[in-house]
């Protein structure tokens, strides 16, 4: 059967009787959802924000709230995920340089496998080489922009999502062609580097000062809320990252490429 796609408002909506058998969501606003008497063997749920969402930060099955479990679980699996929202000096230079030993190892990873790994796209998401590009966009936007001011902020190597640019404040602009994995690797290098020089020249006082949303300028931030967005940013990356580079070993293992 060809593939159908559908978008728009369907707040409201109700589905009796209906057939979503493996159905795709993308980038969809599905909090508040009820489903009742349904069969979800199976079905694959990934959704970064889960404390936050609309339904006050809970995921209901059958009655019981396993948001908490599934962010106790993920903190076990990634050691370090749990300090994302230090809020101190010392305790964002060790969030830090826990996340940065995550990434390090899956660098390790990647340059271990089949010769283009770091290119494969799995299910239409990011490649490992695009993922560490949307790294350097995101550090440019919350870091250069947003903490530093610096005008012209963005290397244009960055990977923005699909809808950057859809403010008018969003004026980047990034490179059309594909850099080489080596030039991706420099320029990330970079910006871990910088967030870490950073963070160790940081004092309390630095950290509660006021900055604009670099996407929204009404709304203010602070030193400290950019700097945990940005570790935000690259925990749930890091995780994303992982999950494509085992379902890249578990085909190669099936001779599928």
């Amino acid at each position: 059967m060809a593939e159908q796609r559908y978008s728009g408002d369907l707040r409201g909506a109700r589905f009796t009787s209906a057939n979503l058998h493996e159905a795709r969501f993308s980038g969809s606003d599905l909090s508040g959802v009820i489903m009742r008497g349904v069969d979800i063997a199976g079905a694959d749920i990934d959704a970064p924000w889960l404390l936050e969402g609309g339904g006050g930060g809970t995921l209901l099955v059958n009655g019981v709230d396993v948001a908490p479990f599934v962010e106790a679980e993920l903190n076990r699996r990634f050691p370090g995920r749990a300090e994302r929202y230090a809020s101190d000096p010392a305790g964002l230079a060790a969030a830090w340089a826990a996340l940065q030993q995550g990434w390090e190892a899956a660098l390790v990873r990647a340059a271990a496998m089949t010769e283009g790994t770091v290119d494969v796209s799995v299910d239409g998401e990011w490649s490992f080489a695009q993922t560490l590009r949307h790294l350097v966009m995101a550090t440019d936007t919350w870091l250069r922009q947003a903490i530093l001011q610096v005008d012209d902020a963005h290397h244009p190597i960055g990977q923005p999502d699909a809808s950057y640019g859809s403010d008018s404040n969003d004026t980047a602009t990034f490179s059309a062609e594909a850099p080489t994995y080596a030039a991706v690797l420099e320029v990330r290098a970079e910006r871990v580097a910088m967030v870490r020089d950073y963070i160790a020249a940081l004092t309390p006082e630095l950290l509660d000062e006021p900055r604009a949303n670099p996407h929204a300028p009404e709304h203010a931030e602070t030193v400290r809320s950019c700097l945990q967005v940005i570790l935000e940013e690259e925990w749930e990356h890091l995780r994303f990252a992982l999950r494509d580079l085992d379902a890249i070993e578990r085909g190669s293992e099936g001779g599928q490429q």
